[in-house]
């Protein structure tokens, strides 16, 4: 397929056929569009469900777009195929025969009645990298249970760990496992397309969110599995070490995180209580975390003289970590404020749309923005002649 705007980042030429939907998915795919490859975009009739999750909302060309779909599909071409029609079947069969990497995050074996599974694509096409992602794996225990990111958080123990300690379990404000799954599977991806290099066969990347939410829970789970200790709920708290959390000034509150000893003793020299790192109680981490009751209400004393700017000036100067509580337009300006340009442009004109830019900096192949959103089969009738064309 002729693209007529070509990626130019490190996976140029690299063609993806994308069956994924809603999250996970469509995360990774971008990710790899946004390095260059060529994605083509699968949807049912209906298209992508979030097509339809709304509001937010953006006027893109006189249409209500959902900003959930805009988020995660950028740089993508769209072609409708519905798989139970024996013609749109033969097209995807074809674009699978042609790709080098497959995504799909259906129910596990949901796509064997297509002969769109991992065996049967393989057979024609065995270097294809075939990337599933479910919600508990392919096992038979696991394939049959949804795999929504609410539920994983509930059942992995991050809910348990989100809120007060006498509050009820909270979900995270974003679906974070859906999220860490399209970044595994993103890594497993390329790490097949690596050994292809040297054996020219792909294989059967597999990815769920359960084991992702594991793996992401990181010191919460390695306290339950090598520590025998069950997390418990401690608000804004860290349970290894203090300060490491929200302290109050005199107008609001300012996150401080002295992570070692050293950065404890700048801390406490710019409060002007300097005595503090030399207290037995607060001299080492440990020790801080286990007098944090005693230690936060001496903290909090200096902080309230002075509004949270004031200080966040002066503790930043410091050398020691800590910042304001922004909502989400605060964190872009202040991603905006140091540099990092947050907010890319894609597209021209109405159907302009503007975008987070992928977080990954390279010195010699930059990330491209080539292409917005595409609308439900935008590219169909283009993507539907090159594949009835033989190669």
């Amino acid at each position: 397929m002729t693209d007529p705007t070509p990626g130019t980042g490190p996976l140029a030429g690299l063609l993806v056929a994308d069956f994924s939907r809603i999250l996970a998915g469509p995360y990774a795919t971008m990710l790899l569009a946004d390095l260059g490859a060529e994605v083509v975009k699968v949807e049912g009739p209906g298209g992508d469900d979030t097509r339809t999750w709304k509001p937010p909302v953006r006027d893109v060309g006189g249409e209500q777009t959902a900003t959930y779909y805009l988020g995660v599909n950028r740089n993508k071409r769209s072609v409708a195929l519905d798989l139970k029609d024996d013609g749109d079947r033969a097209l995807a069969h074809e674009l699978a025969r042609r790709a080098d990497v497959l995504v799909e995050n259906f129910k596990p074996g949901g796509l064997a009645r297509f002969g769109l599974d991992y065996p049967s694509v393989s057979a024609t096409n065995p270097r294809i990298v075939y990337a599933s992602i479910s919600g508990f794996g392919s096992g038979p225990q696991g394939a049959a249970l949804p795999g929504y990111d609410l539920i994983v958080q509930a059942i992995s123990g991050l809910m348990s760990l989100t809120g007060a300690p006498d509050s009820e379990p909270y979900r995270a404000g974003i679906s974070v496992f859906d999220v860490m799954a399209g970044l595994h599977a993103t890594i497993g991806i390329l790490a097949a397309v690596n050994l292809r290099h040297e054996t020219g066969r792909g294989q059967h990347v597999e990815v769920n969110l359960m084991s992702s939410a594991l793996s992401g829970l990181v010191n919460q789970s390695s306290a339950y599995v090598a520590g025998g200790t069950v997390p418990t709920r401690m608000g804004n708290s860290h349970p290894s070490l203090f300060p490491y959390e929200p302290l109050p000034c005199a107008d609001g509150d300012l996150i401080i995180t002295a992570g070692n000893n050293g950065q404890f003793r700048r801390l406490v020299e710019v409060l002007d209580v300097p005595e503090l790192a030399d207290d037995p109680r607060f001299r080492g981490n440990e020790d801080r975390t286990a007098h944090r009751d005693e230690l936060r209400p001496l903290l909090v004393e200096r902080l309230m003289t002075r509004p949270k700017m004031e200080w966040f000036r002066e503790i930043i100067g410091a050398g020691v970590p800590c910042g304001p509580i922004n909502d989400v337009g605060g964190g872009v300006a202040f991603a905006t404020e140091v540099g990092l340009d947050p907010v890319v442009e894609v597209g021209e004109g109405d159907a302009m749309v503007p975008s987070i830019r992928n977080p990954i900096t390279f010195s010699a192949t930059p990330a491209d923005y080539r292409l917005p959103p595409p609308e439900l089969d935008e590219h169909g009738e283009e993507i539907r002649a090159w594949l009835a064309r033989p190669e």
